[in-house]
């Protein structure tokens, strides 16, 4: 029954019986088949099936180029099963025409154009019409995909580039337009392959009305924002990066859409897809509305949109945005400005039941996908099963580890003794949950700053406090994700209608920032110790943690399929510091992985030359020490060697 290509003849309904069971009790997993527009033959006719959810509606028609945009020539039908669905087939009408939906209620006077909530595509903002499209592609990725649940397995390496596509490059040449997926593709994933990431997280590439959301406010949740290209743009995207064995993850928008009028919000006249009481259903921290998770029919849009991702576009997982906003009742609400659950609890259990039931559907129809939150709180399980009371996800971004560490580094070094603790405190909770370590692009806009420009001092310890932070992300247990400028050291802060700052790599103070993250990624995919036991408390323990006074840390990482473990040593001070003691595990020899002072990186050249030797000296609770130079504002880490063989990192 299905053309997407329009080469096969359809019905004059895309719904069987069962269907619209399933739509009816929620189980229908397939509705971009039979929702939104679909080119193909009726009675030997070319057209196009029209179908859309308005159950309140008195009146639906298709208005579009090809009848003038005349709401009497193509009405739809309404089914006689109680379904809310209206449908129809307009001869003619085919690939690349526009169109809308014009829904009228005689009950209330409501008359609106509106776009189609499944359309695969969109005309570029700011004209807001859905597009006609089918989405046939020859996909070249069969390796990648046939390999990737491996790749996603918790013992794997994960290193993110997260990535604005409006403004990772832009041609200053060209009035500073932005690259087109197809522009895009070699670059970055030559750049990506180069500086070592494992995947590219893209934030929301879905349609959205205003560039300056980011992506965030979104209206088309099946359909890549036309801005840079077709549908099969954006594939050839995702495809180009697959072949060079990269992973793609989605920013995806499940807790909020605007308020635009061709968009969802009162869609049929009625509050369809948001929740009616507006202490539910709006959020007054972004001006935008809360869709209605106790509706089956809205649960079953969104999680038909995370599929179609996963499905059509061969996305490797999703990032789900705003989880804390989804979970409590009272986010961004004042007292008395909420509806309690039914038990007087702030848990949203309707949300809870959906992010559940969505994870569950991703591990059943995409094996292998990966399941992002991005959840600020302490809400127990988040990567628990839901089978035994968790949320169902893979990840969870470890904003407390991202905030403690950013606060901490922004002290000047003589202070950071006093606040040690916000250093060490990510250990009391690293095995809580499956933790993904963010530096991402909420933290260097609004004023926030770059990553490089937080740090104090001259621009050089700058820089060399950029490098150790860097290290301590790649070194501490979680995996992995950084925003696009970060790699070099971006001192602008990131804005979303300028291209980065890329004549930093031609300097060689930035160049060797974007060789030292290169070098982390090397090392963090080479070494099981770094990778494999992220989430188990064995892959991490502490040599020191108490040397508030010299302001440095030193602490070992252990995996599984090598038992000899990577010895981490840090110097939050720009104090080069010589003879320092270290207890270690092993006796023998141990050389340096990599040392963030190398002058290949932009540092001032303080490293342990060759290999050290143990002493027979008892330190911090073991009976064989090192005795080391500490870089300043920098990080070490140490291989065991055995019998004196050198690392060649």
């Amino acid at each position: 029954m299905r053309s997407a290509a329009g080469n096969g003849e359809c019905d004059p309904t895309r719904f069987s019986a069962r269907d619209i069971d399933r739509f009816r009790s929620g189980t229908h997993t397939s509705l971009c088949d039979h929702f939104g527009s679909h080119t193909c033959l009726h009675r030997g006719e070319q057209g196009t099936h029209f179908a859309v959810w308005a159950p309140a509606a008195s009146r639906v028609s298709v208005i579009g180029e090809f009848n003038g945009w005349d709401a009497g020539t193509h009405p739809l039908q309404l089914r006689s099963d109680n379904s809310g669905i209206w449908e129809g087939f307009v001869p003619g009408a085919g690939s690349g025409d526009r169109y809308k939906y014009h829904i009228a209620s005689t009950r209330n006077g409501y008359a609106s154009d509106r776009g189609d909530p499944f359309a695969w595509y969109w005309e570029v903002p700011p004209d807001t019409a859905s597009v006609v499209w089918d989405l046939a592609y020859q996909w070249s990725d069969g390796a990648w995909m046939r390999a990737r649940e491996q790749r996603h397995a918790p013992d794997a390496p994960l290193a993110i580039y997260e990535v604005h596509l409006g403004s990772w490059r832009r041609i200053h040449e060209e009035g500073n337009r932005s690259l087109s997926y197809r522009e895009m593709a070699a670059p970055l994933a030559e750049y990506v392959t180069d500086a070592g990431f494992t995947h590219v997280e893209f934030l929301p590439v879905m349609e959205h009305p205003f560039y300056g959301s980011w992506g965030y406010q979104t209206c088309g949740y099946f359909a890549p924002t036309s801005r840079y290209g077709t549908p099969q743009d954006f594939m050839h995207l995702v495809d180009s990066l697959h072949r060079r064995g990269i992973g793609v993850i989605l920013d995806w928008v499940p807790s909020h859409f605007p308020d635009n009028s061709h968009g969802l919000v009162f869609f049929d006249g009625t509050h369809l897809y948001e929740h009616p009481d507006r202490r539910r259903g709006f959020n007054p921290e972004w001006n935008s509305y809360i869709f209605n998770y106790g509706r089956t029919e809205v649960r079953q849009f969104l999680i038909n949109s995370a599929l179609f991702w996963l499905d059509r576009y061969h996305a490797d997982g999703l990032r789900v945005d705003a989880v804390a906003s989804m979970l409590y009742l009272d986010y961004a609400r004042n007292d008395g400005a909420w509806l309690p659950n039914p038990h007087g609890g702030r848990e949203h259990l309707e949300a809870v039941g959906f992010l559940r039931t969505l994870n569950r559907h991703i591990a059943d129809r995409c094996p292998g996908a990966l399941r992002i939150a991005e959840e600020s709180t302490d809400w127990p399980l988040v990567t628990g099963s839901p089978y035994c009371g968790g949320l169902g996800f893979d990840l969870k971004w470890n904003m407390g580890w991202m905030h403690d560490t950013l606060w901490y580094l922004a002290h000047d070094p003589i202070f950071r003794k006093h606040v040690h603790h916000h250093l060490t405190f990510s250990r009391v909770y690293a095995f809580k949950e499956q933790f993904l370590l963010p530096l991402s692009h909420d933290e260097v806009v609004y004023g926030k700053r770059s990553l490089l420009n937080k740090m104090p001092g001259d621009a050089w310890q700058q820089r060399a406090n950029l490098r150790l932070l860097l290290g301590y992300q790649y070194t501490h247990p979680g995996k992995k994700l950084l925003f696009m400028g970060g790699e070099f050291g971006q001192w602008r802060e990131w804005y979303h209608e300028a291209s980065l700052d890329w004549h930093l790599l031609d300097t060689p103070a930035h160049r060797g920032i974007w060789e030292w993250v290169a070098a982390l990624n090397r090392l963090y995919r080479h070494e099981p110790a770094l990778h494999e036991c992220d989430f188990e408390p064995r892959g991490f323990d502490w040599i020191d943690c108490a040397d508030a006074e010299q302001s440095t840390i030193a602490f070992l990482r252990r995996g599984r399929s090598n038992p000899d473990p990577l010895m981490v040593v840090c110097n939050f001070t720009p104090v080069p510091r010589y003879g320092y003691r270290i207890g270690v595990p092993l006796p023998g020899w141990w050389s340096e992985a990599l040392n963030s002072d190398e002058v290949r990186f932009g540092g001032s050249g303080v490293v342990n030359c060759g290999v050290r030797k143990t002493e027979t000296v008892a330190c911090h609770g073991q009976d064989h020490s090192l005795a080391l130079t500490l870089p300043p504002l920098a990080i070490l880490v140490l291989k065991w060697t055995g019998q004196g063989r050198s690392y060649g990192g």
